[in-house]
């Protein structure tokens, strides 16, 4: 079986090539990002794998159906660049529905304590031997209240985390994971309240018709004065003009964002020998109390052995039995998994 592999960075191949030889699945890597432009590299494939800022829309899944290829293997969780409702009858896309969540979960604490504690700029000023305290406080995180937006694998890692520093949690999910809520550390609440008692928030969930700038103007206009606002789930659940204006007005205390909304042509690259056009992206990096990683949350040794392993498994599955738990169909209006193989 060979497989039309986009956007392909030098982390990826290793795994890749270990799990491919072990399946029989042979990948050809492919700098590109999976678009209109190139699908056509995918001619000759059985199949093509993509990943988060591949675009997979309905003119790729025309173009991929037309030259007989009919399977996508996401190496990731996420699906919302893929237009699921024209692939079905016509592309069957597989998912990695969990690798690592603790690697996005302790990346997220790791950008909070950089945040509060001002790491980031001590680092910076004692590189010139400058090792002044002034402006550097922070705050304890012991006895603060955390909204948790989305309580999956990553959500539940990552409240664990704040349980361990003392914090308290509020959780939001549509469907809430059962056992979580202890009815005192960790209490399952309304957005509402959520955004009104939390002194930080941090983003777990899916993007989805639902989310999609869940946290925006209103959101933010019912939150506590300084609030804190994590996101390293999808760049589109927070609406970066309203983050920029909240925290031009002072609303916002801090942003760490490992993701960004219109990141498809800029994150995963090296752009420092070219003007940033972005505005909103420019003035974000550049405001004191915001941190941006460039989509890293995932990136781990454990995490990209295990991205790989399913990936390769999804696809060896699909090919040997015609069908993949890890599937996924449109159905009724939803996206959902796929368990019986029946999705066209």
């Amino acid at each position: 079986m060979k497989i039309a592999f986009f956007d392909a960075k030098p982390y990826d191949i290793p795994a890749f090539e270990k799990y491919g030889g072990d399946y029989g699945i042979s990948f050809k890597f492919f700098e590109a990002k999976l678009n209109s432009d190139t699908a056509k590299l995918a001619k000759g494939y059985d199949g093509v794998c993509a990943f988060v800022n591949d675009t997979v829309n309905a003119e790729v899944i025309d173009k991929l159906y037309d030259m007989g290829v009919n399977v996508l293997a996401l190496r990731c969780a996420g699906f919302n660049n893929v237009d699921m409702k024209h692939a079905h009858g016509r592309l069957h896309v597989l998912r990695v529905p969990a690798y690592s969540p603790y690697a996005v979960a302790e990346h997220t604490m790791a950008l909070l304590l950089t945040s509060i504690r001002r790491i980031h700029k001590a680092y910076i000023r004692s590189r010139d031997f400058n090792f002044s305290l002034s402006g550097l406080t922070g705050f304890d995180l012991y006895g603060k209240t955390v909204g948790v937006i989305g309580t999956g694998r990553i959500g539940r890692v990552f409240i664990d985390i704040c349980r361990g520093f003392g914090m308290k949690v509020l959780a939001y999910d549509k469907f809430p994971a059962e056992g979580l809520d202890n009815g005192d550390t960790v209490r399952y609440t309304e957005l509402d309240e959520l955004f009104a008692k939390s002194d930080i928030i941090s983003l777990h969930c899916p993007l989805t018709e639902d989310t999609y700038h869940i946290i925006d103007e209103n959101a933010l206009e019912k939150c506590k004065k300084g609030i804190v606002i994590l996101n390293t789930s999808r760049g589109a659940l927070v609406d970066a003009e309203a983050l920029l204006a909240g925290i031009k007005s002072r609303k916002v205390g801090a942003a760490c964002l490992d993701v960004y909304e219109e990141e498809s042509d800029l994150f995963f690259e090296d752009n420092s020998g070219h003007i940033l056009e972005d505005d909103t992206l420019a003035r974000l990096i550049s405001m004191p109390n915001v941190i941006v990683t460039s989509h890293q949350a995932f990136l781990t040794e454990e995490a990209l052995e295990n991205i790989a392993e399913t990936t390769v498994k999804n696809l060896a599955d699909f090919f040997e039995k015609g069908q993949c738990s890890n599937e996924l169909c449109f159905r009724t209006g939803e996206t959902v998994d796929c368990k019986n193989g029946k999705c066209f």
